[in-house]
């Protein structure tokens, strides 16, 4: 079985207009690129390092496509506004493709 990819984004809001305007922007290529979110925020407790108030998971078939993603001109276009918005730190990651349980 192939590895999926994955975007693994912590967020703090500081201005929920750009915010709502780079959710609005960014749902093209996310459809594009077959991103589906397996975490969309919700109550999280922090047992070590930095506190964020969002958590976010999304799942891509594959590590290219979330690469190919997040450099897609649609993208970037939506990125900047969660750059002048938010803190945020952002990790795209190959997925474990190895034998499962």
């Amino acid at each position: 079985m192939a590895a999926k990819g994955y975007w693994l984004a912590r967020i703090n809001i500081n201005d929920k207009g750009l915010y709502d305007e780079y959710r609005k922007r960014n749902a093209v290529p996310f459809a594009k690129f077959g991103g589906r979110f397996l975490v969309r925020g919700g109550p999280s407790e922090n047992v070590f390092g930095k506190t964020y108030q969002h958590n976010v998971v999304i799942e891509f078939d594959s590590y290219e496509q979330a690469l190919a993603c997040y450099r897609s001109s649609e993208y970037q276009d939506a990125a900047q506004y969660l750059k002048k918005g938010c803190d945020v730190e952002l990790a795209i990651v190959d997925g474990y493709g190895g034998p499962q349980p």
